[in-house]
C-alpha cells in the first residue's frame, strides 16, 4: 500500500515536470523564432537591394526552368536543359559586374573548351582504338596543367580565374565522355546552347531589373571612407584637449562612437579590389563611362587606409593614462586644432568633389591653411624649453603632434590622387563666384545699386559710410534695376 501511494504521488509530479519542460522548450523556440525574424528584418532594412536580388534570382530560375517544363523546349534540348538552371545558380551575383564577369567567363570558356574537346576527339580517332585513349589522356594532361598554371598569374587570377576553372572542367568532360558517346557534337551543342541561355537570362535580368552597379558601390565606398576620416579629425581635437579646456563639457562614452567609424577602413582592401575588378566588366551607366578609371579609386583607397592607420595611432592617445603637462598642451593646442579642423574640411571637400564629380581644387585652401598650422606647430616644438619640463612627460603630446603632421601629408597625397581622378574622369569644373577683376567688391556693389553710399557731412570728405542692403549680387545691371526699382541712378 505504501508503494502504491508513493507511486500515485510521483505521477502528478512527473507530469507537472514534463509540462514545465515542454513549456520552457516552447518559450525558447518562440524566442529563437523572434530573434531570427528580427535578424532577417534588420538584414533587409540595412540594404533593401538584398531582398530585390533574391527575387531576381528566383525570377531568373523560373524563366530558365521553362526549358524543362515546356514540351517543345524539352524536345530540343532534353536533359541538357538542367545546365541552364545550373548556370543561373552559379552565375547570378549581387552586382551587374560580377554577373557579367561570371557569365562571360563561363560562356567563352565553355565554347573554347568544347571546340578544343571536339577537335581533340577527332585528332585522337586518327590513332586507332588503341592509341585514342592515350592521346586523349596526354591532351587532357597538357591542357589542364597549362591552364592551371596560368591561374597563378595575378592579373589572370583576378579577372579570369572562374573562366579557367570552367575551361578545365568542360574540356575534360568533353574529351573523356566523347570516348564513349557517339553523338558528341549534338551533346556539345545542347550543353553550350543551354549555358548561353542561362547566362543571357542572368545578364538581362541583372541589368534591366533594379541593377546594382559595382562601380557605383565603389564610388560611394571611397566617399564614405573620406567622410569617416573627416568626422574623426573633426572630433579628435576637442576630444584630446578637453582636459585643458575646463569650460567645455566632457563627451560621454556613448557619444564617442563617431570616433570609431574609421576602423572599417582598415579592412576594406579586399572589398575595394573586388568592386574595382567587377566594375571593369560593366557597361556605361549613369555618370560612369565604359573606360572609367577604376584603378585610380584603388589608389585613393590605399592612401585613405594609410591615413586611417595614422588615425588609429591617434585614437590610442585619447584614453591614454600618460598625459603631458597642461602648459605644454596649451602651447600646441591652437595649431593642433587648426590642423585637425582644416584637414577635416579638406577631406570633406574632396568627398564632395568625388560625389558630385567636380574639380577638387576648392580643397586646396584648407590644405594651405593646414600647412601653415604645421609650420607653426614645428616652430613651437623647436622653441619649447625643456629646462623645467621632464622630457618623458611631453612625449605623448609631442607624438600626437608628430602624427598630425603625418596626417596632413597623407591628406595632401589624397588630394593629389583625387586631382588625378578628376583629370582622368573629366570631372566638371567647380562653380566659383564670378566677380569682375577690374572692380573691387565694394565698388561693384555701389555700381549695381546694392549698396547706397552716405557721405559723412561733418567729417572728412574722403571717408564714406556704406550700408549693405542685400548680400546677393545681381548678374547684370538690368537685373539689378528690376530687383531694386527704388534705387537711385
Amino acid at each position: 500500500m505504501d508503494i502504491e501511494a508513493i507511486a500515485q504521488e510521483r505521477r502528478p509530479r512527473s507530469l507537472a515536470q514534463g509540462l514545465s519542460s515542454l513549456r520552457t522548450c516552447l518559450v525558447k523556440c518562440k524566442d529563437k523564432a523572434v530573434d531570427l525574424g528580427r535578424s532577417i528584418k534588420k538584414l533587409g532594412q540595412d540594404d533593401p537591394r538584398r531582398v530585390i536580388h533574391s527575387l531576381k534570382v528566383g525570377l531568373a530560375l523560373t524563366l530558365v526552368s521553362l526549358i524543362y517544363y515546356v514540351r517543345p523546349f524539352y524536345d530540343s534540348y532534353g536533359i541538357s536543359g538542367m545546365w541552364a538552371v545550373l548556370t543561373v545558380t552559379v552565375v547570378f551575383e549581387f552586382t551587374v559586374g560580377a554577373t557579367l564577369s561570371k557569365g562571360l567567363n563561363r560562356g567563352f570558356a565553355t565554347f573554347s573548351a568544347g571546340a578544343l574537346g571536339v577537335g581533340a576527339q577527332h585528332l585522337a580517332c586518327l590513332f586507332g582504338e588503341e592509341g585514342e585513349p592515350i592521346v586523349l589522356g596526354v591532351l587532357v594532361f597538357l591542357l589542364a596543367g597549362a591552364a592551371t598554371f596560368t591561374r597563378f598569374f595575378p592579373r589572370i587570377k583576378a579577372r579570369y580565374d572562374y573562366g579557367i576553372l570552367i575551361f578545365i572542367l568542360t574540356f575534360s568532360m568533353v574529351t573523356v565522355s566523347g570516348y564513349r558517346v557517339e553523338k558528341l557534337l549534338e551533346l556539345a551543342h545542347q550543353r553550350l546552347s543551354t549555358i548561353i541561355i542561362g547566362g543571357a537570362t542572368c545578364i538581362i535580368v541583372s541589368i534591366f531589373l533594379c541593377p546594382v552597379w559595382a562601380g557605383e558601390d565603389l564610388h560611394k565606398l571611397i566617399i564614405l571612407h573620406l567622410e569617416k576620416l573627416a568626422i574623426f579629425l573633426e572630433g579628435f581635437g576637442s576630444e584630446y584637449f578637453q582636459s585643458v579646456n575646463e569650460d567645455k563639457p566632457v563627451i560621454s562614452t556613448e557619444e564617442k562612437t563617431f570616433l570609431l567609424g574609421y576602423k572599417s577602413i582598415l579592412t576594406s582592401k579586399n572589398m575595394e579590389e573586388s568592386l574595382a575588378n567587377f566594375a571593369r566588366w560593366e557597361p556605361r551607366h549613369g555618370r560612369f563611362q565604359f573606360h572609367h578609371p577604376w584603378k585610380q579609386y584603388l589608389k585613393i583607397g590605399a592612401l585613405v587606409r594609410q591615413c586611417a592607420y595614422r588615425i588609429e595611432a591617434l585614437n590610442g592617445y585619447l584614453n591614454s593614462d600618460l598625459q603631458a603637462p597642461p602648459t605644454f598642451n596649451k602651447r600646441i593646442q591652437e595649431p593642433c586644432l587648426k590642423i585637425t579642423s582644416e584637414s577635416s574640411k579638406a577631406l570633406t571637400m574632396l568627398a564632395s568633389a568625388i560625389k558630385l564629380m567636380t574639380d577638387p581644387s576648392l580643397a586646396s585652401l584648407h590644405l594651405h591653411n593646414s600647412e601653415i598650422a604645421v609650420d607653426n606647430l614645428k616652430i613651437l616644438l623647436k622653441t619649447t624649453s625643456l629646462e623645467d619640463t621632464e622630457l618623458l612627460s611631453i612625449v605623448p603630446a609631442a607624438t600626437v603632434a608628430s602624427i598630425l603632421i603625418q596626417v596632413v601629408k597623407c591628406v595632401e597625397e589624397i588630394y593629389q590622387a583625387v586631382n588625378e581622378l578628376s583629370d582622368l574622369a573629366n570631372f566638371k569644373s567647380a562653380v566659383k563666384p564670378k566677380v569682375s577683376p577690374e572692380k573691387p567688391q565694394a565698388q561693384l556693389l555701389i555700381h549695381l545699386g546694392v549698396v547706397k553710399p552716405v557721405v559723412n557731412i561733418g567729417g572728412n570728405k574722403g571717408d564714406v559710410v556704406v550700408t549693405v542692403l542685400d548680400d546677393k549680387i545681381p548678374e547684370n545691371e538690368n537685373n539689378s534695376r528690376a530687383n531694386y526699382p527704388d534705387q537711385p541712378l
